[in-house]
């Protein structure tokens, strides 16, 4: 029993350690779950009572994806959640023929997260848009992916991805204007769509966000590591873990032994500031429900992506561009590239930011979120709305 607990606990923090750096290439974050000390968690009690993350609910539902992988989506209507009436952080009130003449927001998360990951947003936005949630394949309480007659799973393609993004849109906004907002991989689902569907983009797609995203050259990534390094993890990354995926039992067990190297990795690779103990305890939670053998299968895709001749498409409409300063999985870099092929864009750096900007800096990003927002009500009725006419 022993030996066997050791040898658990040894994957486990060998799945955490390659499993940042798959997320790291693969453009998110993965990183495992450690037991914090008694005294960080007091501390932690005192002065940080938590945000209820989670508690956001809208209405649930099922959209079956081209290949017959059910898609978990929630809506909000504008009125509020299933739990109760929320309004959004900024106070903002919400007549509801006023908004339901503006478009849909429709978010899309990244690697090793789920819906979730957007509270905050979904909060600020809570009383005067209609938004659309949706967990990606493999993610939250999405199916996994389908096996072929072997019983190996199906490769996980960025094609697939977009397709996925596809029928989450027809399925949820049959009609009306529609705002993609996309973090990490959700951006790289964004633009798979594009490459597929570029009519969408102008047409029902009549705007965009891009947030700590790129459209490819992972192995630019040196992960704030010396270049030799850095070139040795990505050469090690895909054995490493298809060797995890096969023991993906005990790796899993393993993971929720805990121990300090996943909240070591977190700190430093998610976040470029300090945030709410809270935050990291949602981020890890999030990270530690995606198995192992579901990282293996993105791995492949993501860390080979090449999405660069659908980023222009996206000039059509108005887009933001978001990065972090101090984004070490995405360095800002990428940011910087996207904004350059899309010269219209509105590019924002964020100061002190990692990758995870979505929950570190929530206010700036809901700010850069709502200017977004109303270019785009400025296009679709040039008539001034009261926020716009006090601006």
């Amino acid at each position: 029993m022993a030996e066997a607990s050791g040898k658990g606990r040894r994957a486990g923090l060998l799945g955490a350690a390659v499993g940042v750096v798959a997320a790291g290439v693969a453009v998110g974050f993965t990183v495992e779950r450690l037991t914090i000390g008694r005294a960080v968690r007091r501390m932690a009690a005192i002065h940080d009572p938590g945000e209820p993350f989670g508690s956001l609910r809208g209405d649930p539902r099922t959209v079956t994806a081209s290949d017959g992988v059910e898609l978990y989506v929630e809506v909000d209507e504008p009125r509020g959640f299933a739990g109760g009436a929320v309004v959004g952080r900024a106070g903002a009130a919400s007549d509801p023929d006023e908004a339901a003449g503006r478009p849909t927001l429709l978010f899309t998360h990244g690697f090793c997260l789920h819906q979730d990951c957007w509270h905050y947003q979904r909060a600020e936005f809570s009383a005067t848009h209609r938004m659309v949630f949706w967990d990606q394949r493999g993610h939250g309480r999405s199916g996994r992916l389908p096996r072929e007659e072997n019983g190996r799973t199906k490769p996980v393609t960025v094609d697939q991805l977009g397709e996925d993004l596809y029928a989450v849109l027809q399925a949820t906004c049959p009609e009306g204007p529609v705002i993609l907002v996309g973090h990490s991989m959700g951006g790289m689902t964004m633009m798979a769509l594009a490459a597929a569907h570029p009519e969408l983009i102008g047409d029902r797609i009549v705007g965009a966000a891009l947030i700590s995203t790129s459209a490819g050259r992972f192995e630019d990534v040196a992960f704030g590591l010396p270049r030799p390094g850095a070139q040795l993890l990505h050469r090690a990354t895909p054995g490493m873990l298809g060797l995890l995926a096969r023991q993906a039992a005990l790796v899993d067990r393993g993971r929720s032994l805990g121990g300090d190297l996943g909240l070591v990795l977190t700190r430093r690779y998610a976040y470029g500031s300090e945030v709410p103990e809270s935050v990291v305890r949602f981020t890890l939670d999030m990270i530690e429900s995606v198995p192992i053998d579901v990282i293996a299968e993105f791995y492949p895709a993501i860390s080979h992506l090449d999405l660069g001749a659908a980023v222009p498409l996206f000039d059509r409409v108005p887009t933001l561009v978001l990065g972090g300063a101090g984004d070490l999985v995405l360095p800002v870099a990428h940011s910087e590239a996207l904004a350059a092929a899309i010269p219209s864009a509105a590019y924002v750096v964020l100061p002190e930011s990692g990758h995870a900007v979505i929950l570190e800096h929530p206010d700036s990003v809901d700010e850069a979120l709502r200017t977004l927002v109303d270019r785009v009500e400025a296009r679709l009725d040039p008539s001034p709305s009261p926020r716009r006419a006090a601006q």
